[in-house]
């Protein structure tokens, strides 16, 4: 569709000059000779591009401006003056003018502009819906409490310049958290760079980290910049910091100490502004009690801790994930919409999800390209499932467990969760079957949160 310009003057010869001038090049117009007729216009259809003397009777331009940027900030107006000053100019622009034109108007000099202004307003607005998509990408999906409240810790901490440690099993989600708290910080033009730490040989993590000057080391040809260098002005998102050996470790530190650091086989001291947002799924602690990891880069890190919880301590959210996964899937591959019957979500919602979320978008990616039918059963789940699924995966969510509480709380949840299922929900006949006061296992379904409609 051709681009809409709207033009208002109260001189009539420039009104029907500048619509010949847009309409030969093939733009749709329309006109005004005033505020009151430019805002009638204005609730039946929204232009592209308007183009607005300053200079009228009644309602001067700069009011009809302001009037304009209340009811569509987004609108571009170009102010038009016969006698326009600098200051005239800069009020205009503050008050959310794009460009200024003096009278006499030349003609070249008004297409140009109009032009370079539309090709910015489309230039923002693909920023914009790319900016939508990626946040879409990497949105965190789930209504539960836990949740819940990590999105309202990432909200809370994305703002600020503060480092982050985000804890959790693998497969859970740490990078997605991480993007999100880089999206949603005064830091989301910048760049994200990630650094995953334990896929790098140690003897190469010094050169990914800090760049090297040319002849630092046999194969190194060329200077080259690092991670932390790339990543100026934005964020940096070490994932698996634990596996880092403690010789890295400890540069770690002085950047974070200092903001600076050399390159490999480097002199000059290179500072930096940079954010930085560190995952595992180790016990840090524990590494520190063996000496595997350095305590006081530990507290370094650790200024705003986030943990997420695997996908078994929140199985409410596992219909919508797959429901997003689903819609994912078949919008890339251009299939047909599918939906999982009753049963498929049942044991999907029962399995124990060992590899977390990511284990569960590939099994649902499977599913969706793989299963002929528009309807994906139970037999199909059961198929796609690790075999002794209702079994081994219980133990290895236990296993899973580096605390010993956590890892007795898991295997209790798996026990009660199964013997429910076994008796169709019903407590009092479970209470009986494992030989325990109905009272005390109805105390212990509800700390651990089980709620034994939904294992019938």
């Amino acid at each position: 569709m051709n681009k809409h310009v709207l033009i208002v003057d109260d001189e009539a010869d420039i009104r029907t000059t500048l619509a010949g001038i847009f309409e030969d090049e093939g733009f749709r117009v329309s006109t005004a000779p005033d505020g009151p007729a430019a805002f009638k216009l204005l609730d039946e259809t929204t232009p592209d591009l308007m183009l607005l003397d300053i200079w009228m009777p009644g309602i001067d331009g700069m009011e009809v401006l302001k009037k304009i940027k209340k009811r569509d900030p987004d609108l571009p107006v170009i102010m038009i003056s016969g006698h326009g000053t600098i200051e005239t100019a800069v009020k205009a622009i503050k008050m959310g003018a794009v460009d200024l034109l003096e009278k006499p108007l030349s003609i070249d000099q008004v297409l140009l502009t109009a032009r370079n202004v539309l090709d910015m307003t489309q230039l923002k607005s693909e920023n914009r819906r790319l900016r939508q998509t990626i946040e879409s990408k990497y949105e965190i999906i789930g209504r539960s409490e836990a949740v819940s409240d990590l999105k309202a810790q990432v909200e809370r901490a994305a703002p600020s310049d503060s480092r982050v440690l985000i804890t959790g099993e693998n497969g859970t989600g740490k990078e997605l958290v991480a993007q999100q708290i880089h999206l949603h910080s005064n830091r989301r033009d910048k760049p994200f760079i990630e650094v995953n730490c334990a896929a790098l040989p140690e003897q190469l993590i010094e050169s990914e980290l800090f760049g090297h000057e040319k002849g630092a080391f046999t194969g190194a040809v060329s200077k080259k910049r690092g991670k932390f260098d790339l990543a100026d002005g934005g964020t940096i998102f070490l994932d698996e910091i634990g596996d880092m050996d403690l010789t890295t470790q400890a540069k770690i530190l002085r950047i974070l100490q200092e903001q600076k650091f050399e390159r490999v086989g480097g002199t000059e001291s290179i500072t930096v502004d940079v954010r930085v947002i560190a995952a595992t799924n180790r016990d840090l602690e524990g590494m520190i009690k063996d000496g595997a990891f350095r305590e006081d880069l530990y507290f370094r890190l650790n200024v705003i801790p986030l943990h997420i919880v695997p996908l078994r301590q929140r199985r409410e959210d596992i219909p919508l994930l797959i429901d997003y996964f689903i819609e994912h899937f078949c919008t890339r591959s251009a299939l047909p919409t599918k939906q999982f019957d009753e049963d498929a979500v049942k044991l999907m919602t029962e399995y124990n999800w060992p590899g977390n979320v990511r284990e569960l978008k590939n099994i649902v990616e499977r599913l969706v390209i793989m299963t002929p039918k528009s309807t994906v059963t139970g037999a199909d789940v059961r198929g796609a499932l690790k075999p002794g699924a209702a079994g081994e995966t219980e133990l290895e969510g236990v296993m899973a467990q580096s605390d010993w509480k956590e890892a007795k709380a898991e295997f209790e949840r798996a026990f009660l969760v199964r013997k429910l299922t076994e008796n169709q929900g019903n407590v009092s006949r479970t209470a009986e079957a494992i030989g325990v006061e109905r009272s005390h296992l109805h105390r212990r379904i509800k700390a651990l949160g089980i709620d034994p409609e939904k294992v019938s």
